[in-house]
């Protein structure tokens, strides 16, 4: 008797843990189909949402093409005198309208600013994915240097939150003067397994890589971090964790507050101090050469 109730423990043990195997690999595997919804969001709160016309910002609409012909909108904003240009790569949700306040602060800073619209956001045509931002960015980089004719050892990348990435994948593949992260994250492994701890392995689930300290490794170009303490997207310890990783030279700015995305609105003095260190630290510094024409590219 006490064999066969122990055979029917057994049993059900075993039929306990393959229903959580199963339930595990299910999540897993409804986490990778669902993938793009999970990282990218255009429709939060509205693709169109806010002022595509904002006082006091000398705005210009421009259309650009990428190389596998996605039609993308920008806002070109030039600063009188400006000897840096921005060109600045968003979070991952709503769009350019929604960030005009964090390109007033830019333009009253002194610096052009190239505001880029991912495809599938805002009225960027297209639907978004990590090797299409990339090439946005080279879009909006060649548009730049192209048609406004701006040398690269003038351009900063600056990317936020998700534009991070974007912004190290550009000084990976092209040259520039430097690169601003705003709450940065390591890579989009390190990211899942903070915000799916419940999964393991999910980090190595899903498709995207955004390996944004490989990418800085590769570009060997001076390098602004800027994170708040009490980040309530991306940890702050993230944020460390790139700027530890990455090369020489670099500067960290540390924030006491709990902002997100656009930090200079939080601490506009502090932002503005040390970004304006930061660019004058450029002066006179030609472009790095990125490590290799392959070397960003860690998908």
């Amino acid at each position: 008797m006490a064999d066969a109730a122990t055979s029917r423990l057994w049993k059900r043990m075993l039929g306990i843990l393959l229903t959580f195997g199963a339930a595990y690999v299910a999540l897993l595997l409804l986490l990778r189909l669902l993938e793009p919804q999970v990282v990218f969001h255009p429709d939060f709160p509205s693709r169109l949402e806010g002022d595509w016309k904002p006082a006091g910002l000398p705005l210009e609409d421009v259309w650009l093409r990428a190389s596998d012909g996605v039609k993308l909108h920008a806002w070109w904003i030039p600063a009188p005198g400006a000897e840096r240009t921005a060109v600045y790569f968003h979070g991952n949700a709503s769009n350019l309208a929604n960030r005009a306040d964090i390109f007033r602060f830019l333009h009253e800073a002194g610096v052009n600013v190239l505001g880029v619209e991912y495809r599938g956001y805002g009225k960027s045509e297209g639907y978004p994915g990590e090797d299409g931002l990339y090439l946005d960015a080279q879009a909006a980089y060649d548009y730049l240097t192209g048609t406004r004719g701006i040398p690269a050892g003038q351009i900063v990348s600056y990317g936020a939150s998700l534009g991070s990435a974007v912004a190290a994948d550009l000084a990976a593949n092209r040259r520039v003067g430097g690169v601003i992260l705003e709450a940065p994250f390591p890579s989009a492994q390190a990211v899942a397994q903070r915000i799916f701890p419940f999964l393991p392995g999910a980090g190595w689930v899903i498709r995207s890589r955004f390996d944004v300290s490989a990418k800085l490794a590769a570009a060997r170009t001076p390098l602004l971090v800027i994170h708040c303490e009490r980040d309530p997207v991306i940890p702050f310890s993230l944020g460390e964790a790139v700027f530890a990783a990455a090369p020489e030279p670099k500067m960290f700015l540390r924030l006491r507050g709990g902002f997100h995305e656009g930090a200079a609105l939080e601490a506009p003095g502090e932002v503005r101090e040390q970004l304006l260190e930061f660019l004058r630290g450029l002066a006179g510094k030609p472009a790095a050469e990125p490590g290799t024409p392959e070397a960003g590219k860690v998908h």
